[in-house]
């Protein structure tokens, strides 16, 4: 899945990265804004900045993250 500036996402499951840390299962069910994609690099294991609503921003895996779809 490629990640895009301004995507607006849910953390819906834990990652199985090993950047994944205990804390960051509180996270799972917030939603957020991707604020870095790392779109020079486009590889599925980079980390990708997010902004949650509520929790701050963090460097996320991606495969814990999914699309929402655009309810603009």
């Amino acid at each position: 899945m490629v990640f895009m500036h301004g995507n607006r996402v849910e953390v819906f499951q834990a990652s199985s990265d090993e950047a994944w840390k205990p804390y960051m299962n509180d996270f799972i069910g917030v939603h957020g804004i991707v604020t870095d994609p790392d779109t020079s690099i486009n590889d599925p294991d980079d980390l990708i900045e997010v902004s949650l609503h509520g929790k701050g921003t963090y460097r996320l895996p991606q495969d814990c993250l999914r699309i929402l779809p655009d309810t603009r």
